[in-house]
């Protein structure tokens, strides 16, 4: 593959030649390595073995070190499964973080983690790295909804996890839980969320099953149709708002929630259009009005960083139309809504039928979705731009 000429060099991050930004960023590392390839899972992954692990952690180090060059805000390691690497590798990892960001102005380090890749031990290195937030992918708490998304642990692992992140004074915990997956009826739902809540972490993330295309899911979907019907899917999604906002959880976005204080700072900042610095094979930039992606093949990825110091593979120029689509698809998620100002006369208009529908409320020039209007946002979103 040859790299997008638009992306040589370190022009692509000024982008719309405008002077790099002063404000701090939300960087974002992928991890691609996972032990297994779930089922519905659409992010860029795979399997150990293709591209040394330790070769991978050198070229992320050195794009670290190449490519932050300001301030940063959060820190997020997504994948994949960041846990699953080793604690040399994560040294080798953090050692490049902590040279290029003043971890003293960080307001937040998140470590997606699977509960059967750490132990006590790792957990606590995970804490004297500087993580201060795991998410756990736990996904759900029946032994049969969990070997149907081909999740390696088991229940009582999954709740053993959080005990051991506790322990190890990891400072928040989230929990992502999913729900409408096949063969999951509304009362495994019910003990998933009860069980999590019994738990007591800091936040809940708690996602409807979608169908993404390149997953074994999508293509069982397009031979089977459809498991779920759209009302299956709002039960669910209201009988998890009852339950958790019950338990004092705020349903502050739409499959999101929090104890008071206890939001995800670096989410937030991606719902509220901040600029972001994607890093690893696959991971997506924004900065300024210019939009660029990394290559999706690990291999590749590591090739391009040794050659160029970057592996920017594709960029793009985000216009203001195409930024206020995004603003007002993302804003509508959250319990802050959207600015009226980003919609149109045709869209303020539409914004007031549901208002007088009982989906949505205005507020100090502010419109926000509530009630059955959560579970209809992608629809909403569409009507108002």
């Amino acid at each position: 593959m040859v790299p997008n000429p638009e992306c040589v060099g370190r022009d692509f991050m000024m982008g719309c030649g405008r002077q790099p930004v002063a404000s701090a960023l939300l960087l974002y590392l992928h991890i691609p390595f996972c032990h297994r390839i779930c089922p519905y899972c659409s992010f860029y992954k795979h399997t150990p073995g293709g591209t040394p692990v330790g070769a991978f952690v050198d070229a992320l180090s050195a794009e670290i070190r190449g490519r932050v060059a300001g301030p940063v805000r959060t820190i997020y390691l997504g994948g994949g499964t960041p846990s699953m690497l080793s604690p040399a590798h994560l040294d080798r990892l953090f050692e490049a973080l902590h040279a290029s960001v003043d971890f003293q102005s960080i307001e937040e380090v998140t470590l997606e983690a699977n509960p059967a890749t750490f132990d006590a031990a790792k957990a606590r290195g995970f804490r004297d790295l500087g993580v201060t937030r795991v998410s756990l992918g736990i996904q759900s708490f029946s032994a049969q909804v969990l070997q149907t998304l081909g999740r390696e642990h088991t229940p009582d692992e999954a709740a053993g996890s959080v005990d051991i992140l506790r322990e190890a004074g990891i400072p928040q915990i989230n929990i992502d839980l999913m729900f409408s997956i096949p063969g999951q009826t509304e009362e495994d739902w019910h003990e998933t969320l009860t069980r999590a809540i019994a738990l007591r972490p800091d936040h809940i993330s708690a996602y409807n099953l979608t169908y993404e295309e390149d997953t074994a899911f999508f293509d069982d979907w397009k031979r089977r149709g459809m498991p779920h019907t759209e009302d299956a899917d709002a039960a669910m999604f209201h009988l998890a708002g009852r339950e958790l906002t019950a338990a004092g959880f705020e349903h502050y976005e739409t499959s999101n929630y929090a104890r008071p204080g206890m939001r995800s700072t670096h989410n937030e900042g991606y719902w509220r259009g901040e600029e972001y610095l994607g890093l690893g094979p696959s991971a997506v930039s924004t900065i300024g009005c210019m939009r660029s992606r990394n290559v999706a093949d690990t291999a590749a990825y590591v090739a391009r960083v040794r050659a160029l110091g970057h592996a920017a593979d594709t960029c793009e120029t985000i216009d203001d139309e195409a930024r206020r689509i995004e603003r007002i698809a993302l804003g509508l998620r959250t319990s802050a809504g959207i600015d009226l100002d980003w919609l149109d006369a045709a869209g303020r208009a539409r914004a007031s039928l549901l208002v007088d529908e009982g989906l949505a409320w205005i507020d100090g020039g502010r419109l926000a979705l509530h009630g059955r209007g959560r579970a209809l946002v992608d629809a909403v979103a569409a009507e108002l731009i």
